[in-house]
């Protein structure tokens, strides 16, 4: 196994006009190793949205804490937001995990749009037909794993990003920007993060149509350093 480490970067924009994001993102240890990002889109906007998303992520979260396998808590998640909002209201659930046990990526997929792993130069589309979560009970996600390996990335990103210029009749070719973005050395996920969301708010004339979230995480080889960071910006 080669001596890597990962990197991950989020970039995110609430609607136009709009002081809350319904899209929510937490950060966990996994207690046998590694870091779990859920990011979560909830139905609707603004509060009520961010309401609907806040339930899905803190189970989700807590489970997680708890050592519950990533394809469980999301099942889990599901049913709790179900029996919570009496199946009334959904939500789009990713689960992105570097999970050190087994030594893989693990993602874990509730959400209509695709999430992109680049791989040995290959761009992969996970997309397979998934339910949001909320919907019923039994939900079942997507659930993919690769070894970590340098040259591994993921993007997992919410349906404002997928629909950006829809209004205009043009469409946000991810794909496209996330091979332009590996072309460049070295690999900068916040740069691919910040590259995505920007041509998203042009498309939508700087005016975002919806909540947009982009998270982007990469395995690179290991710097010469133990040590951990972790870097915020958040205007307040």
């Amino acid at each position: 196994m080669p001596i890597v480490e990962a990197q991950v970067a989020v970039a995110k924009v609430a609607k136009y006009a709009t002081s809350v994001s319904g899209d929510t993102l937490e950060m966990i240890e996994r207690p046998s190793g590694g870091l779990s990002f859920v990011l979560v889109d909830g139905q609707l906007s603004g509060r009520s949205a961010k309401a609907i998303a806040n339930v899905v992520v803190r189970k989700a979260v807590s489970l997680l804490a708890d050592g519950v396998r990533d394809g469980a808590a999301a099942r889990a998640a599901s049913d709790y937001l179900y029996t919570h909002r009496s199946g009334k209201v959904l939500a789009s659930l990713n689960i992105i995990s570097f999970d050190l046990q087994s030594q893989s990526l693990v993602i874990t997929r509730n959400n209509p749009v695709p999430i992109l792993v680049l791989r040995r130069g290959a761009v992969h589309r996970l997309e397979a037909r998934v339910d949001a979560v909320g919907s019923r009970r039994d939900v079942r996600p997507e659930i993919t794993e690769f070894p970590l390996e340098p040259g591994l990335a993921v993007i997992a990103y919410t349906d404002g990003l997928a629909h950006a210029g829809s209004r205009k009749g043009q469409v946000l070719d991810v794909a496209e920007v996330v091979v332009e973005m590996a072309a460049l050395e070295p690999w900068d996920p916040q740069r691919w993060a910040d590259e995505l969301l920007g041509r998203a708010v042009a498309l939508d004339d700087g005016r975002p149509a919806d909540d947009i979230s982009v998270l982007v995480g990469v395995v690179m080889p290991r710097r010469p350093d133990d040590s951990r960071r972790l870097f915020v910006r958040m205007p307040l």
